[in-house]
């Protein structure tokens, strides 16, 4: 086996490889993706329209969707999903406690 293609295998056949880069994508699906399209709004249409238009945004759920419908992407899919839903569950946990300091210190 030539060294450039040792480790070829990983990608196709390693059990975690789906599991990890599925959860990871999850991960920046929740966080990164939402600022993406808000600042690549914001480059091309004034405020209020870019306002206006990140609702739509939501079309890019269709992603996963379309990843766990089919067999070959399932598992990543599945992952993806998984990392989304805990990713959104730590932020909103954050938030909720940030936001319940912050009242009770102003309450003070």
């Amino acid at each position: 086996m030539t060294p450039e293609r040792t480790f070829e295998w990983w990608h196709r056949s390693h059990p975690t490889f789906a599991a990890i880069s599925g959860f990871f994508a999850g991960m920046l699906f929740v966080t990164a993706l939402p600022g993406a399209i808000a600042g690549v709004l914001r480059l091309l249409f004034s405020y209020e329209r870019a306002e206006e238009l990140f609702p739509f945004s939501l079309v890019a759920l269709v992603l996963p969707i379309v990843l766990l419908a089919k067999r070959k992407t399932r598992r990543f899919g599945i992952f993806m999903v998984i990392g989304m839903a805990i990713t959104a569950l730590v932020v909103a946990g954050v938030a909720s406690l940030v936001l319940y300091f912050m009242v009770a210190a102003d309450a003070r």
